[in-house]
């Protein structure tokens, strides 16, 4: 399962610098708007000290067992500038790729640089933040208003449009102030979340602000006042934000592992700041991992928070849905201090559960299936 985590914001705030640095993948980062034209995919790895631990267990002299991270799908879109909901700029391009992300990382200036042109003329990320989520309002604005006018037309013939009128009313209001739909309450929160799935609107998806400080005002933004606007804006919005410098991850992204671990710690840094979002990133979409271990192979699977055990079987294999009977379980924590399936089992730590067993993050995992 991959997480298409769109990276946006407005020209030259470091989205593709960012972008080239996680992925490696080259993306054209210059210092001009549009720069990025067409949306870049990269994949990355969720970075997970689990697998390590569990190989740990089924290492045999020099044999180590292929760890397999699960992944997570980067985006980076086109820079989008005022008046985007109306085609300006690439403004249609950019809107029509972010509607195929599950989730925005919102890159926002908080640096300054006589070097880099901004294309407002000065440095505000308040502004910036405001101007971007302006324009995804009103691009949904768009949207709900035309599809208010036909609920409406609709409303004497059908008992679902007519039910649908207050909460598309409410929403016009809401989104009108410049809110994000992901902000808007509603006496009927399964009626909501229908809504927005079948609606698929901009401001609804989930989103963390991404703060490109300099290097100086790592890892938590330091003194940096432009950071501190902005994450202050966030709490307001009940929003998260993660200051990374995205010139000191593209450094990070030319060196070996040995030189990048000399450089993080010179700079008094434990790991990469993209670790960190790619995290914030996998938590904001309700998804977690399971574990499955062997000599052959220690893997992390995406599953969504709540699925239940016969689902997390078909994420390896459709057949094991159909066929599951049940599922030996046990915390990846206490199978490695049981060290081994045998040991875990003597303690009575390895649970057989059924199929309305709810996955936990950080199982690790046996399916037993039929045929």
């Amino acid at each position: 399962m991959a997480l298409g985590v769109g990276i946006v914001g407005l020209p030259n705030v470091g989205k593709s610098t960012l972008f080239n640095a996680i992925t490696k993948a080259g993306a054209v980062a210059a210092n001009y708007p549009f720069a990025t034209i067409d949306k870049n995919v990269g994949i990355v790895t969720l970075p997970d000290e689990r697998l390590d631990a569990l190989a740990k267990v089924y290492t045999k002299g020099d044999r180590v067992p292929p760890l397999v991270p699960t992944i997570v799908e980067f985006v980076d879109i086109a820079g989008l500038v005022k008046g985007a909901h109306k085609g300006e700029g690439l403004g249609n391009q950019f809107l029509a790729n972010i509607r195929e992300v599950a989730a925005v990382a919102h890159v926002v200036r908080c640096f300054e640089s006589d070097e880099i042109i901004h294309v407002e003329g000065h440095v505000d990320p308040v502004g910036d933040a405001v101007t971007i989520n302006l324009e995804l309002a009103l691009a949904d604005l768009q949207i709900l208003e035309k599809r208010l006018d036909r609920l409406k037309k609709n409303a004497k013939s059908s008992k679902d449009d007519a039910l649908l009128v207050p909460l598309v009313e409410s929403l016009v209001a809401h989104l009108s102030e410049g809110k994000p739909a992901r902000t808007f309450a509603w006496n009927d929160p399964e009626a909501l979340a229908k809504f927005y799935k079948e609606s698929g609107l901009l401001t609804a998806k989930p989103m963390v602000y991404v703060a490109n400080v300099p290097d100086s005002d790592l890892p938590d933004g330091g003194s940096n006042p432009h950071y501190a606007a902005l994450k202050k804006m966030a709490q307001d919005e009940g929003m998260e934000v993660v200051a990374i410098s995205a010139q000191i991850e593209a450094e990070l992204g030319e060196l070996d592992p040995e030189e990048a671990l000399v450089f993080l710690n010179d700079l008094g840094l434990s790991e990469p700041g993209m670790n960190s979002l790619v995290r914030v990133a996998f938590r904001l979409l309700g998804l977690q991992t399971f574990l499955t271990a062997g000599e052959k192979e220690v893997r992390a699977w995406t599953i969504r928070q709540g699925d239940k055990a016969p689902t997390a079987a078909g994420v390896i294999h459709t057949d094991l849905e159909r066929t599951f009977i049940r599922a030996l379980v046990i915390d990846w924590k206490k199978f490695i201090e049981a060290g081994s399936i045998a040991s875990a089992r003597d303690r009575g730590w390895l649970r057989t559960e059924g199929k309305d067993y709810i996955m936990q993050d950080g199982d690790v995992v046996e399916f037993l299936c039929s045929g």
